[in-house]
């Protein structure tokens, strides 16, 4: 087979400007340990959106190539590439990839966290001017770097569960795990009712909670949570006193055993210390924009609350979303999360319709022009 040379991709050139379909070149030779793969599938995350609107930004970032929740095929591949459990990958597989890590610095060794890496790297935080130009999603094909965490799918798991996996997915089951998981009987309410939010309240779910209640909005979303575990919603339109005195309400009083962020407004934390119950968990993994608003340290201190940081995940949460998804594949709907595929033509026109809160989770198949 005669590798591409170059590849078409969908190119940010400008916060909250419509993405630019351009040529941009591919690496002439495979580093070992690295792959170049054919894009089959990407779904759109809320950091691409938060990228894409300007909320995450730095100087020099831009031109870039969105989409960091991936699937590819193998076409090539360097000399000793193997994925994450040690298989070799060979041409032909399908691969899902993560970020970069350097397995040398003190995230990685002292710490013993990837997520803590010094060089921690990103396909969608490279330049799309220099090489290797194209390591994200929005792509048609990708070079995937020898320090990319890779690992090879599954076939009972669809592209874009597994595309899912690579972020939204992931964040959340670290969440999950930092805090020690959910007990058995647990009152629990999720903070958000976008794809993360929904997917959480299904893990809540799952993990044996007695009563899951979702905190978000548009009613349309909220109604998509309850398909997926929620006992109740409640809508943000009801403001912060609102949300409280609701959940408050439905727990007969005691509020909730667990609470998890993973909307990120700046009432978040003061509405989760209002509902928390005594000896309650606050999971905190949305929280990476703006500045919350502030509340007391003796609501914590008062109820002896844990609160606990979350950040992204690491392979190792990769791996176990991967096994969720394949374990639990026929629990919920998954596919009632994802719009339907697109080509790289109407990337743009999803990432507004994300930013604009009419859709859930976009696909994106290259294949499809």
């Amino acid at each position: 087979m005669t590798l591409p040379t170059s590849t078409r991709a969908a190119v940010l050139v400008e916060h909250g400007a419509p993405l630019e379909l351009q040529d941009l070149p591919l690496p002439e030779t495979i580093e070992p340990g690295a792959a170049l793969v054919r894009l089959v599938c990407s779904t759109l995350c809320g950091t691409d959106i938060e990228i894409w609107e300007g909320k995450m930004s730095f100087p020099g970032m831009l031109p870039m190539v969105l989409g960091h929740e991936m699937v590819g095929e193998v076409i090539a591949v360097g000399e000793g590439a193997h994925d994450a459990t040690g298989r070799p990958l060979e041409i032909g597989q399908r691969i899902g990839w993560s970020e970069s890590v350097c397995g040398q610095c003190f995230g990685c060794t002292v710490l013993r966290e990837p997520v803590f890496c010094q060089r921690r790297g990103y396909g969608f935080m490279q330049r799309s001017d220099v090489p290797p130009f194209a390591t994200a999603g929005l792509s048609e094909y990708a070079y995937v770097t020898p320090g990319a965490q890779k690992l090879i799918l599954p076939d009972e798991v669809k592209d874009a569960w597994a595309a899912m996996a690579g972020c939204a997915a992931k964040t959340v089951l670290r969440g999950f795990d930092r805090a020690g998981g959910v007990r058995v009987g647990d009152t629990v309410v999720v903070q958000g009712a976008g794809a993360l939010g929904v997917f959480a309240t299904a893990v809540a779910k799952v993990s044996g909670a007695s009563k899951v209640i979702t905190v978000g909005g548009p009613d349309e979303r909220l109604e998509i949570a309850k398909r997926f575990g929620a006992d109740h919603t409640v809508n943000i339109s009801a403001g912060s006193e609102g949300i409280v005195t609701q959940v408050m309400e439905l727990t007969g009083g005691a509020g909730a055993n667990f609470i998890i962020d993973v909307a990120g407004a700046p009432s978040v934390g003061p509405e989760a210390i209002g509902m928390a119950a005594a000896r309650g968990t606050f999971v905190v993994i949305g929280s990476t924009g703006p500045v919350g608003e502030p509340f007391p340290l003796s609501g914590i201190m008062g109820k002896e609350l844990t609160v606990v940081g979350s950040i992204n995940g690491d392979v190792s949460d990769y791996f176990h979303a991967i096994e969720f998804f394949r374990a639990f594949a026929d629990r919920y709907d998954w596919d009632a999360l994802f719009s339907a595929p697109v080509g790289l033509t109407e990337a743009s026109e999803c990432i507004v319709h994300m930013h604009e809160q009419t859709e859930l989770k976009a696909v994106v198949d290259p294949r499809l022009g």
